[in-house]
């Protein structure tokens, strides 16, 4: 039941309590929204229609923040049972896809929106509000059984990731001199994937900007089970992948051009000594069913009040209180659009600063 109908019912029924009463009532003060809420919650009681939390929340989009979502609708689930929350994965681009097309209320997104997503959600006449829930390392992975691979300079990637080297660079020879003679097969997330386009951007210089010839997938599974069943892989997903099968994989430090190597982890993604590959986490919100819905607003709150915990239990990082703060406020006030402007994936930008000036 819409929030405007309870709203609706609860009008009626004050106003027959104030006609049944002979004196004119002592003025008080004014209701406040939580007396509100109780009248309507006693109304839904001792009526025979539903309870006001009830539905399906749909949600699709990116299979790395895919985990903390689900994560956050299993907890969410334990308070408000009547209510289903299936998250799919179609990756950060084929989510916007249904999103922008009104398929889905929710989208999970490794990145920023795009222009062009930007566009086709304003000629569908859909407004969104887009809040950071976590950040996240991209993990370089090798095979364990690789033995002369430990760090890799963002130089030696964008040699072997860059267009010009499809064809080219086939062997971990040619990548750095000593290396052995040995072939060198790539994976990588599908090009639907914003694991793809920051990976791209930050280490090429251009998002999609990659050589075609390497085995993707949407599906990070996927690409754990490729690296881990070939000696001869070089890959990359993000980092809550990796923690989640490191018995499986050999993680790659990387050196962002200064001579230190630097592993990804809590700490050094949150400080920012882990360049360029760390980055934040989003999910997108359809503004109008949120406002029709009271399942998808208690769920987006429910998220951005739990999702500190919540994230650190499926191997992410949490954002700064700080910026879940600031989230909450975006959201409440219902502030639509992106603080990136369309630009999609913008590597080094701080997150706080942007939320801040907007605010």
């Amino acid at each position: 039941m819409s929030r405007k109908l309870l709203l609706s019912i609860s009008f009626i029924v004050l106003l027959a309590v104030i006609a049944a009463c002979q004196p004119a009532p002592t003025p008080g003060p004014t209701p406040t929204p939580q007396v509100a809420v109780t009248v309507v919650r006693e109304v839904v009681e001792v009526t025979p229609t539903p309870g006001p939390v009830e539905g399906t929340i749909l949600v699709d989009g990116s299979s790395t923040v895919a985990p903390i979502t689900m994560a956050v609708a299993e907890e969410f689930q334990k308070l408000y049972p009547q209510v289903r929350v299936p998250v799919g994965i179609s990756g950060t681009g084929g989510g916007f896809k249904k999103f922008c097309a009104g398929e889905t209320d929710i989208s999970n997104a490794s990145r920023p929106i795009k222009k062009s997503e930007v566009e086709a959600c304003a000629q569908n006449k859909m407004e969104y509000i887009e809040l950071p829930v976590a950040f996240d390392g991209l993990a370089v992975m090798v095979n364990p059984a690789n033995d002369f691979v430990t760090c890799l300079t963002v130089e030696e990637l964008k040699k072997i990731w860059e267009p010009d080297a499809e064809g080219k660079i086939t062997n971990w020879s040619q990548v750095r001199a000593g290396f052995p003679d040995r072939p060198l097969t790539l994976y990588g997330p599908g090009v639907d994937s914003g694991t793809f386009d920051y990976f791209t951007e930050a280490i090429v210089g251009k998002a999609q900007a990659s050589r075609g010839d390497f085995l993707p997938s949407e599906d990070d599974n996927v690409l754990v089970q490729g690296i881990a069943g070939d000696p001869n892989a070089l890959g990359f997903f993000g980092l809550a992948y990796y923690e989640e099968n490191k018995d499986k994989l050999k993680l790659v430090a990387i050196d962002a051009g200064d001579g230190k190597c630097v592993y990804p982890t809590l700490e050094t993604v949150v400080n920012g000594t882990y360049r360029p590959l760390s980055r934040p986490l989003f999910i997108y919100v359809n503004r109008a069913r949120a406002d029709e819905k009271d399942e998808i607003d208690l769920f987006v709150k429910y998220y951005l009040e739990n999702a500190k915990t919540l994230v650190l239990d499926v191997g992410y990082i949490p954002l700064t209180d700080e910026i879940y703060s600031l989230a909450m406020q975006r959201y409440e006030k219902r502030i639509v659009g992106s603080v990136f402007k369309g630009g999609g994936p913008q590597v080094g930008v701080t997150l706080a600063d942007l939320l801040k000036a907007e605010q």
